[in-house]
C-alpha cells in the first residue's frame, strides 16, 4: 500500500467541507438519466478510463443498458464466477481487493498499516452485538469502480436482522484509509445478521462518496429515517434464507463490504492477505467451528429508529 500523496491529501481535506450527502444525492440522479448521449458519455468514460472488462456480463454492451446504474450493477454470465462447493469453505462476497483480513484483537481492527477501528463503534454501539464478535475474524474488501458490484452470501444463511448507520461519505480508498481515523466506523453503513453453519455472521456495506444508495434483495435500497442507527429485526417467513454464492445486495456506485464471523468459527486462507485482488465465489477461508444455531443480532420486520 502506497502512502498517501499531495493530491490524496488535498482530496481528503476538500471531503471534509464539502456537502457530502448533497453530492451524494446528485450523483443519484445522475446516475440514473436515460438520455442516450449522456449516460452513454458517462459509461464509455469509465470503462476506459478503469479498463472495465465487459467478457463476464450477462450484457456485454456497455451502451446497450438504460442508465448508467444499470450498467455500473451489471449482472454477470450465469457461469462467471464458480462458487466454491466445499461444505466448509467461506466463499468471497464480492470482486475487489483485499484492504485487510484478520483477527479482532481487544475490540479492534486493523484500518490500514498503523490504523485501526472500533469494533463497537464500527457496530453503530450496540454492545451486545459487538460482544457476539469480539475475538472474530473480519475481512474488509474494496471495491473499485472497475469491479463487479453486487454482494453475495459467503455461506448459507438466514437472514436476522439489519441496522442502518447513517454517516458520514469519505472516499473508502487505500489512501483515504490512512489518513482518516476509524473511516469505516465514521461513513453510514447497512449492517445485515445472518444465522449461518459457522455461527453468527455479519455483512456490512460501507457507503462512500457518490455512492447514492445501498441496496438488499429483500429490502431494495435502504436509507435512514432518523439521525441514529435504524434496525430491522425479522421473525417467521421473514427471515428468508440466502445459499451460499446467492446474491444478497448491491452498490449503486463503489465502496467497501466488511464480513465478520464469531470468535474459533472461520480460519482465513493464507493467500487471503491484504492487497491481494480477488473474485466472488472464489475459497476465502474455511470454517473451524459448526453451530446447529446461532444468536446473530439483530434480530420483526418493521423498521425502528434508535439513537
Amino acid at each position: 500500500m502506497q502512502p498517501p500523496g499531495f493530491k490524496d491529501k488535498l482530496n481528503t481535506a476538500l471531503l471534509k467541507v464539502l456537502p457530502q450527502h448533497l453530492l451524494a444525492a446528485g450523483m443519484y440522479r445522475i446516475t440514473r438519466v436515460r438520455w442516450k448521449p449522456f449516460k452513454n458519455m458517462l459509461i464509455r468514460e469509465v470503462v476506459s478510463r478503469y479498463a472495465v472488462d465487459m467478457f463476464d456480463a450477462e450484457n456485454p454492451r456497455p451502451t446497450s443498458y438504460p442508465t448508467f446504474n444499470a450498467f455500473f450493477t451489471r449482472a454477470l454470465k450465469a457461469d462467471a464466477r464458480p462458487i466454491a462447493h466445499q461444505a466448509d469453505a467461506v466463499a468471497c462476497p464480492c470482486d475487489g481487493k483485499v484492504s485487510q483480513a484478520g483477527y479482532i484483537r481487544k475490540g479492534k481492527l486493523i484500518q490500514a498499516k498503523g490504523h485501526d477501528f472500533n469494533l463497537l463503534a464500527l457496530l453503530g454501539g450496540d454492545e451486545d452485538l459487538a460482544e457476539t464478535f469480539a475475538g472474530g475474524a473480519y475481512s474488509t474488501i474494496y471495491l473499485s469502480p472497475r469491479d463487479y458490484h453486487r454482494v453475495h452470501m459467503p455461506l448459507s444463511g438466514k437472514l436476522k436482522g439489519m441496522i442502518f448507520v447513517p454517516g458520514d461519505l469519505f472516499s473508502v480508498s487505500d489512501a483515504t484509509a490512512q489518513l482518516i481515523p476509524g473511516l469505516y466506523a465514521r461513513n453510514e453503513r447497512l449492517i445485515c445478521g445472518f444465522e449461518t453453519i459457522a455461527g453468527p455472521m455479519l455483512i456490512i456495506l460501507v457507503g462512500a462518496i457518490f455512492v447514492g444508495s445501498m441496496e438488499t434483495v429483500w429490502a431494495g435500497e435502504v436509507r435512514a429515517s432518523g439521525k441514529g442507527p435504524t434496525k430491522w429485526l425479522y421473525e417467521g417467513k421473514q427471515q428468508i434464507t440466502l445459499k451460499k454464492g446467492e446474491e444478497m445486495g448491491r452498490f449503486n456506485m463503489g465502496s467497501t463490504v466488511i464480513t465478520l464471523f464469531g470468535k474459533d468459527a472461520v480460519k482465513w486462507d493464507k493467500a487471503f492477505t491484504a492487497g491481494v485482488r480477488v473474485r466472488m465465489g472464489q475459497r476465502i477461508g474455511k470454517v473451524m467451528r459448526f453451530s446447529g444455531k446461532s444468536s446473530t443480532h439483530p434480530q420483526g420486520g418493521k423498521p425502528s429508529a434508535s439513537a
